[in-house]
């Protein structure tokens, strides 16, 4: 029976390793280089591509503990003006959602542990092994040596795996790009989400881009896209700077109860560089990629969890067969045949990424536009919406899965 290690206990990983240990196929062991993976800031976005793949994962519905909520719709605002709105679901399918994800990570790994899969948190992986030019297990920062017949690299964007195996990771122009992330809470927070009405906010107004919507964790989180080009000005330095930034570009409305948020109520920024790429080959000799590592997505329209949940779906199903043993070459062709099947849907997502970042970025720079837009919203909005609603197919459904 084969021997898998994943290494990373993001969705990827977690996901994966569930789907093994359900199969009853190969021993399974995780190992994580955080003491406490759950603990670092994850996106909240499922979309109906990722509440599929959890479907498949044998955890969809989710339970109580962990949690989780439809997403009412989707609206956006320029110039201190609403544009336009979209009630979710779009279709007869499900809505998207938000969910706590180191609640969901935590689910995901406890049946996986409870189903015989191995975890070790703190073990961070610093070497590579192998055997006749093949990768036969992974060295630890403690000294310990792990065997394997297939290694799985989950872990992340900056993947340490992805460099030793010498796999190439083609990168997007992104430079100096980040997302400064900020919790809030209190009184006027829990104000600021009925006004929502757990609705996902997008607004772009003087140069600036932000986000809001209501935490599935409660409080509200909110992220502001900062660029090194500093056209906008510099980010401001104090919570109530920040509020009034936010403020300046919102409805008058919400204006108002931003402006209400006491400064002890503002947590951040929590800064999140923006890394996108794509490797065009996922595997070596013993070792495969997965998730951020294989596919470093823009945080545009909550990928990145959805993404990884099916690597996890399609990397199970094409290795399920062939763990009965520990032939190498047989486990070398279904770990091949993963990037096969997940390029095209990560291709095709990452473009539609691109077209949705690029419409965004020419409001942002083009004054005139929004002003114009803007004030020709009542008649305007319905339009951009009708064409938003039918370009989103993708980003929200993905590729049919095998």
């Amino acid at each position: 029976m084969a021997r898998i290690l994943i290494v990373g206990a993001g969705p990827a990983g977690a996901g994966l390793a569930l789907a093994l240990v359900r199969q009853g196929q190969g021993q399974v062991e995780l190992v994580e280089a955080a003491p406490d993976a759950l603990g670092r800031f994850r996106g909240e976005g499922l979309m109906p591509s990722g509440l599929e793949a959890l479907e498949r994962l044998g955890v969809w519905p989710l339970p109580p503990s962990v949690p989780h909520r439809p997403l009412a719709g989707w609206s956006f605002a320029l110039e201190g003006r609403p544009l336009f709105a979209v009630d979710e679901p779009f279709d007869a399918g499900p809505a998207c959602h938000l969910v706590d994800q180191p609640a969901l990570l935590r689910h995901l790994l406890e049946q996986a542990q409870a189903a015989g899969c191995r975890l070790q948190l703190g073990a961070a992986v610093v070497g590579l092994l192998r055997q006749r030019g093949r990768v036969s297990g992974v060295e630890l920062a403690d000294g310990r040596r792990l065997a394997a017949d297939l290694v799985v690299a989950c872990d992340g964007r900056s993947s340490t795996l992805r460099r030793l195996a010498s796999l190439p990771l083609e990168e997007e122009e992104e430079a100096g790009l980040r997302v400064l992330w900020f919790r809030l809470s209190g009184p006027a927070a829990g104000v600021i989400a009925a006004e929502l009405g757990g609705r996902f906010l997008t607004v772009i107004g003087g140069g600036d881009s932000w986000a809001l919507f209501a935490s599935a964790r409660g409080g509200l989180q909110l992220g502001w896209l900062d660029r090194a080009d500093g056209d906008a000005g510099a980010p401001p330095a104090t919570p109530g700077a920040w509020r009034e930034r936010w403020a300046s570009a919102a409805p008058s409305a919400l204006a108002s109860l931003l402006r209400e948020l006491e400064e002890p109520a503002i947590e951040g920024p929590l800064r999140l560089a923006v890394k996108v790429g794509l490797a065009p080959r996922w595997q070596a000799p013993g070792v495969l990629l997965l998730g951020d590592a294989a596919h470093p997505l823009s945080p545009l329209r909550a990928q990145g969890l959805n993404m990884a949940l099916r690597d996890a779906v399609v990397a199970a199903e094409r290795l399920r067969p062939v763990l009965a043993t520990s032939e190498a070459a047989a486990i070398d062709a279904a770990a091949a045949s993963v990037t096969a099947l997940r390029l095209p849907e990560l291709q095709a997502v990452q473009r539609d990424q691109r077209r949705e970042a690029a419409r965004a970025e020419r409001l942002r720079r083009e004054g005139w536009l929004r002003v114009l837009l803007s004030a020709l919203a009542p008649w305007a909005g319905p339009v951009i919406a009708h064409r938003w609603v039918r370009e989103q197919d993708r980003l929200r459904q993905g590729f049919p899965l095998p």
